[in-house]
């Protein structure tokens, strides 16, 4: 319960105005513009569209100046916009194996059919801070080498499972539930487990994903394929009896190869992880891949360790960090009614107890 506040209004609206005044900046400092945050901050436009769950990346770029920076509130932004936009139909499944991979490895295979292609990466720079980047000056770099053609790498995973050395994946009929459209049903299946992780937390995934690898869940996984690029995105339309193209988007696929001691029904293989996300955002696709698998270990018939990531409710139901953040920031709202309850009760508990111990004397 909250009580008025007389004046509140007119200190929100100053509050609105101080907060434009420091998003604004120092005005000897030329303004940034959303088309310098959408090409110079392609990693955080990439964040903020996959767990936004809406791939625009002007509209990502105009969330994060809005949010000065911060990464959560900019989702939130998204979030609620996306809320506003009419639905009006749903695209069929992209094919990922005709994705224009501008960055393919494996850590499974040196040299892994179609080639690796290492791309734009941090994994080989030395972490440095590069103060020629501070100059005012233009930054010169070559040119990056074409990437590689469409449909020329085919899914690891896909000669593994040519020799049986890896669970084939069920063939599913049934249209996926829709998370923004309907509230999470636990226990989920696989599809709404993967939908969840796609647009929660990175950081929480992550350190979840760790914990894994620490020996929480025993789940020792290698890195089968890692691919960013490009894939067409199709919706069949009735009226002309095929589908039509209706643009491009690029996505981050990983796929994990973990070991399975087979059951009595299965011979020992391997089995997956999978992750799938918006934008260039490997991190994010990795810890994914990691979770999922250590989220299936009923499925296959493992022993439940009682690691947090295998533990289905709390991993989906804390990994939203909109979800966090409301329930997180809402302590900070005015709670006077309820705090003078709880120091009245606090009071009366005192008195209470110091008069029991002026009898007991």
């Amino acid at each position: 319960m909250y009580v008025a506040v007389k004046g509140g209004e007119r200190a929100i609206e100053a509050a609105h105005d101080w907060l434009a005044d420091e998003r604004r900046g120092a005005r000897d400092v030329p303004e940034l513009s959303v088309a310098q945050i959408r090409e110079q901050m392609a990693l955080a436009v990439n964040r903020v569209m996959a767990e936004g769950s809406l791939y625009d990346p002007d509209l990502a770029a105009l969330a994060i100046k809005q949010a000065r920076g911060d990464l959560i509130e900019a989702i939130f932004l998204i979030r609620a916009y996306r809320t506003t936009l009419p639905r009006f139909g749903a695209s069929r499944p992209v094919e990922t194996g005709a994705m224009r991979c501008e960055r393919r490895i494996s850590a499974t295979f040196k040299d892994a059919p179609g080639g690796q292609v290492l791309g734009p990466t941090f994994d080989y720079t030395h972490r440095l801070l590069d103060f020629a980047l501070a100059a005012e000056g233009e930054e010169h770099v070559s040119a990056p080498e074409a990437p590689a053609r469409a449909g020329d790498v085919p899914h690891v995973a896909g000669f593994l499972g040519r020799e049986g050395l890896i669970q084939g994946e069920p063939t599913v009929d049934d249209v996926p539930p829709d998370l923004t459209r309907q509230p999470m049903d636990l226990p989920a299946n696989r599809a709404l487990r993967l939908q969840a992780l796609a647009r929660g937390d990175e950081g929480f995934l992550l350190g979840l994903a760790y914990s894994t690898q620490r020996g929480y869940a025993r789940n020792h996984a290698f890195v089968g394929e890692l691919r960013i690029g490009a894939v067409a995105v199709e919706m069949e339309i009735p009226e002309l009896g095929f589908a039509i193209e209706l643009g491009e988007v690029v996505l981050t696929e990983c796929e994990t190869v973990n070991q399975f001691t087979g059951s009595k029904t299965e011979p020992p293989q391997f089995t997956r992880g999978y992750g799938l996300v918006f934008g260039q955002t490997e991190r994010k696709a990795i810890a994914m891949a990691l979770v999922d698998r250590a989220l299936r270990w009923r499925e296959l018939g493992e022993e439940d360790q009682g690691a947090p990531a295998q533990d289905e409710e709390f991993v989906l139901m804390h990994c939203d960090n909109i979800q966090a953040t409301g329930f997180l920031e809402h302590i900070k709202l005015p709670h006077y009614v309820d705090f003078q309850s709880e120091l009245e009760l606090v009071r009366k508990l005192r008195r209470e107890a110091g008069e029991g111990r002026e009898a007991a004397e």
